[in-house]
């Protein structure tokens, strides 16, 4: 509404104060509804949007049919945008594009000619170039529109009309799927098998009182169009149709083709000669770009992170085929199949909400029992009101031929009122009863109708007219009636959709997934033997084989050895430092070496004034003991310190001043712990008493007045205690008598055996 004013008035005058939070709510809402029930959401009955119901009636209003030559899409854009849909062309091409795509729509509705776009996640070509018709589904979906279904509405500029719903019997809800996002809610339905969704109403038809596990018997899940498999339970695809909401694990589908019987060959392996295969993926999940799908794989073998796959190719013609060549022959085919799933997009969800608009333009979330139900009483009230209107054409087509037979049977008389009355029509109606329509129609008879075997023939319609009127007046009065007659109607449609044709064979493959295969990265690197060198500098490489560990490595200038140990490639390598953190290399990952290797400082975030006092690998199951220079400890399990972050994982906590000063690993066959401290007193007791920890200072293994903790080690009892003699003889000495050592844990201890080594270590 335009405010008019007058010359002399005040502009202001017209402003009307509101409060800004109301004033902004009710715009919203009404943006919000415009939103849900004109745009995003489709109507339960026909599974439309406005934008794909405009545009199928634009192009049936054009003629395109299946049967007549195609049409640039340019003009039936502009037909759209000109006369129904005042919204911008690109949102409208785009619309008919997926319509016309066989790998987005299950049952397209547009057949195109020119580039549409492919499964690659190309874009189709401008619409200029290309051409469309309706596709045979299309003109079941708007059957009967002729008919008197539906009512009509005017378009945006009220220059037309446009059908408010399509009437036809193809259930294209469910066929085809709906995606849309509105405002505070959204939809996502999956496409689905007609023939099922035809089985399924068929069963709700004979019994409304049916249970929904009734209904799956025969309703088994999505069919995409681009097939695939879901890989969830029976029972988690059942609850979500039951509610209406939940979510499909969809996977691709490995094969070389079909059989002679036409089952799908799932294995996916082809046998090359000499031991050698390849993997072969013949589907992939729907909504997914093929060619986005090996950009991930081969980035996966870019960045090693899928090391058991040696390539990728993509050798797709119509039919997706992308081969997958692995390392060696040895890999096992399911390991490779299963992290490809867990790696890239060849497993993704499919959500389903069936939120949709009902007969009074509600939305809402409806199970698939309901949304059957609504969708067969739209049926039977189309069916009565296409009844009712051909009852009134055969009302008005009886009485015009009423009025025919009467002029047959008084021919003469007829043609005399005619050739001497100056206003024959009213003679003839009062002398013959006849309505006004009637007189009309017989003045307007045209002179070679008035032969003989023109009247058999009105008699013949007449009567004709007659029984079908009868028919057609007990099916609008008997409910069982119409519930036989849309049962009917349905078989006939199942026919064009069974499961032996090209349309309707099922594509996609209900199946339960076999139990994960649980695997770790481990299992995807090839074993083989290195020897880690770590140099005093933090320099770290790995020599292929296990070499003699004092050999003679090579060094930086004024660098030299720290730690070397054996290990394999598929090894965790633990890295500690003083400051009580530990870190995880992967053995895999470790520079060859030919060359000094690399900074262990560009692999992990290390402290700049921490200094690294054990490198080793990681031992499932097993026990490390840590010890501080203060003299308290705790035993760890290896499983605690791994960490595959760069900033490692904090173990041991220290205070300023005190530092991790040793990492041993505690041998199953151990019982107790020896402590020595820089004093020279040495404690022995029981391992029980050092608590098993993830994490902490520990408690105290020896108590000192002065200085601190010089070394720790553990041991068995009945062997006693060993080190090692001095020089370079190697010897050891064992001490078997240690039981006045032997005393409870935070002791101040006693003088060590004579020969025990004076730097204090073990």
């Amino acid at each position: 509404m335009v405010t008019t004013l007058d010359d002399d008035s005040d502009p202001f005058d017209a402003i009307v104060d509101a409060p800004f939070d109301a004033a902004l709510s009710e715009r919203y809402l009404v943006y919000a509804l415009s939103t849900i029930t004109a745009r995003s959401l489709p109507d339960l009955r026909d599974g439309l949007k406005p934008v794909h119901r405009r545009l199928l009636w634009a192009m049936r209003q054009l003629k395109l049919d299946p049967a007549s030559a195609y049409k640039k899409s340019a003009r039936v854009v502009g037909d759209v945008i000109g006369k129904y849909h005042p919204h911008g062309d690109a949102s409208v091409y785009d619309a008919m594009v997926r319509l016309a795509q066989d790998f987005s729509l299950r049952y397209p509705l547009v057949q195109g000619q020119g580039n549409f776009g492919n499964i690659d996640g190309d874009n189709a070509a401008a619409y200029r170039y290309t051409e469309a018709r309706l596709t045979k589904t299309a003109i079941q979906l708007m059957a009967g529109l002729d008919e008197g279904t539906v009512d009509f509405v005017p378009t945006y500029n009220g220059e037309d009309s446009e059908p408010d719903l399509f009437p036809g019997l193809f259930p294209n809800l469910l066929a085809n799927g709906a995606t849309g996002i509105a405002v505070g809610m959204a939809t996502s339905i999956p496409s689905h098998n007609v023939a099922e969704v035809i089985d399924a109403t068929m069963l709700l038809i004979d019994n409304p009182q049916v249970e929904h596990a009734e209904l799956m018997e025969v309703f088994h899940g999505p069919d995409f169009a681009t097939g695939g498999l879901v890989v969830d339970s029976a029972a988690a695809i059942s609850l979500a149709y039951e509610t209406g909401k939940g979510a499909f694990r969809m996977r691709g589908r490995f094969s070389n083709g079909r059989d002679e019987a036409g089952n799908w060959e799932e294995t996916g392996i082809e046998k090359l000669g000499g031991g050698q295969w390849q993997l072969v993926v013949s589907e992939i999940p729907y909504m997914l770009a093929k060619g986005k799908l090996i950009e991930q794989i081969a980035q996966l073998i870019a960045d090693k992170k899928l090391p058991i796959l040696e390539d990728v190719r993509d050798e797709s013609d119509e039919q997706i085929r992308i081969v997958l060549v692995p390392k060696s022959r040895n890999v096992d085919p399911e390991l490779l199949k299963e992290s490809l799933y867990r790696l890239t997009d060849l497993e993704s969800r499919f959500s389903l909400n069936l939120n949709v608009l009902d007969a009074e333009r509600t939305p809402g979330v409806v199970g698939l029992k309901d949304l059957l139900r609504q969708w067969v009483v739209n049926q039977i009230d189309i069916l009565q009101r296409r009844t009712q209107h051909r009852l009134d054409k055969i009302a008005a087509r009886l009485e015009l031929v009423a009025g025919y037979i009467i002029a047959y049977l008084n021919l003469d008389r007829i043609i005399e009122i005619i050739r001497t009355e100056d206003e024959p029509k009213s003679v003839m109606m009062a002398e013959f009863n006849l309505t006004d329509r009637q007189a009309e129609a017989i003045l307007n008879m045209r002179l070679r109708s008035l032969r003989k075997l023109e009247e058999m023939e009105l008699r013949q319609e007449h009567e004709e007219l007659l029984k079908e009127q009868d028919e057609l007046t007990k099916l609008l009065e008997s409910p069982a009636r119409q519930r036989t007659r849309l049962k009917r109607d349905l078989t006939t449609l199942r026919k064009d959709y069974a499961e032996t044709t090209e349309l309707g064979r099922r594509r996609t493959t209900i199946a339960e997934a076999r139990p994960t295969v649980e695997f770790s990265m481990d299992a995807m690197i090839e074993k083989e033997p290195i020897t880690v060198i770590l140099s005093q500098r933090g320099w770290i490489r790995a020599a292929r084989g296990h070499v003699a560990l004092d050999g003679d490595f090579k060094y930086k200038e004024g660098d030299g050895p720290a730690f070397a140990f054996h290990a394999q490639t598929t090894d965790k390598l633990l890295i500690a430092l003083d400051n009580g953190r530990f870190y995880t290399l992967g053995g895999d990952k470790l520079p060859g070496a030919r060359g000094f290797g690399e900074p262990i400082r560009t692999m992990v975030d290390l402290d700049a004034d921490a200094q690294i006092i054990a490198a080793f690998a990681h031992k499932p199951k097993g026990q490390l003991l840590l010890a501080s220079s203060l003299g308290r400890g705790f035993a760890v399990e290896t499983g605690e310190i791994l960490a595959e972050t760069r900033k490692g994982k904090a173990v041991m906590s220290t205070k300023p001043g005190v530092k991790l000063a040793v990492v041993r690993e505690i041998p199953p066959e151990h019982d107790h712990v020896a402590v020595v401290g820089d004093n020279r007193k040495l404690v022995v007791f029981s391992l029980e008493e050092l608590p098993l920890m993830a994490k902490g200072q520990g408690v105290t293994l020896q108590r000192y007045r002065d200085g601190g903790m010089a070394d720790v080690t553990t041991l068995r009892l009945e062997d006693g205690l060993s080190w090692t003699m001095g020089g370079d003889s190697g010897r050891t000495r064992t001490e078997k008598d240690i039981a006045m050592w032997k005393v409870a844990r935070g002791a101040a201890g006693r003088l060590p055996p004579n020969g025990f080594p004076r730097d204090n270590k073990f």
